[in-house]
């Protein structure tokens, strides 16, 4: 099949037997959540894009565009962190504009029904909590806080965009592509009068409270995620691929243990071998039929 034709099938409605097939599974999730106590959720980009933020890979689980820095590079390059704060001078504030989807408020819903435990995620966008979910794991940091590596000082993203515009005021009306995390697609070269702003208390390198490409999720975050694979009777991962093995690890988990692991999500994940049953849906068309079919919406 073409590339073309493909792209046709992936975006062409359901025909009725595969529909019949995904209303067959909505239901056997509903009763999933209904028999199991403890359901920990995993979440990955896909949950998010609804809310006009990109995702990192396509339906196939391949990796869209350039690499993302490696946290090393940042912190051992000057020019890696002039160009990843000229990026994100540019992309974040399209980030931090973005609000919660459907997928997120029928998250919160379900989980203060008391049909979900606790919260994983992968991404860094705030999103969950500003859908008023709680225990949530943020396995990769959040993207709206920035900490100084020399004395530990932690300050708002907000504030570090302050600075970088007043140090950059040629850099403030520019536009660009957003992409992935608060990034932003930037012409080579740009960014090399760019001037990066350092920690007021210390003098020392700030970098974004976010685990960077390269970088472990730190240990007691791990542990606690840990934990809360263990204690829980089923996953739910929803618009994860689950390439990268910060994610994978927890539904390897679950599953090794003789425990459910379903999936919302219109690709392949890494764990599709592992999972009872997958929807191949968008979250924020599906999660607020599952909310609805419990009676966790209030209607």
């Amino acid at each position: 099949m073409s590339q073309s034709l493909s792209a046709a099938a992936d975006a062409a409605p359901l025909a009725p037997a595969e529909e019949a097939a995904e209303t067959g599974l909505l239901a056997a999730l509903a009763q999933l959540l209904q028999s199991r106590r403890q359901v920990l959720v995993l979440t990955g980009a896909g949950i998010s894009t609804a809310s006009g933020i990109p995702d990192y890979r396509d339906d196939s689980g391949v990796r869209r565009g350039r690499l993302p820095i490696q946290g090393s590079e940042f912190r051992q390059s000057e020019a890696a962190r002039k160009r990843y704060w000229a990026r994100s001078m540019l992309g974040w504030p399209r980030l931090a504009q973005a609000v919660p989807n459907a997928a997120h408020r029928a998250l919160a819903q379900l989980q203060q029904a008391g049909h979900l435990g606790g919260i994983l995620t992968q991404n860094v966008d705030g999103l969950h909590q500003q859908a008023g979910s709680r225990n949530v794991i943020e396995l990769h940091g959040s993207i709206h806080a920035v900490r100084c590596l020399a004395c530990d000082t932690v300050y708002p993203r907000a504030q570090i965009q302050q600075e970088l515009a007043r140090c950059n005021p040629s850099f403030v009306h520019l536009q660009a592509e957003a992409l992935p995390d608060g990034d932003a697609r930037l012409e080579p070269e740009a960014d090399a009068a760019f001037h990066v702003p350092a920690c007021v208390a210390c003098g020392g390198m700030l970098q974004p409270d976010v685990v960077f490409f390269g970088d472990g999720v730190p240990p007691a975050r791990t542990a606690q995620a840990e934990a809360a694979a263990r204690a829980c009777d089923a996953m739910l991962v929803i618009g994860s691929s689950l390439m990268v093995l910060s994610g994978f690890r927890f539904p390897r988990t679950v599953a090794a243990a003789g425990k459910p692991v379903v999936a919302i999500n219109r690709g392949v994940t890494r764990a599709d071998d592992l999972l009872a049953f997958k929807l191949r849906e968008d979250a924020e068309a599906v999660l607020p039929r599952l909310a609805a079919l419990l009676g966790a919406d209030g209607h």
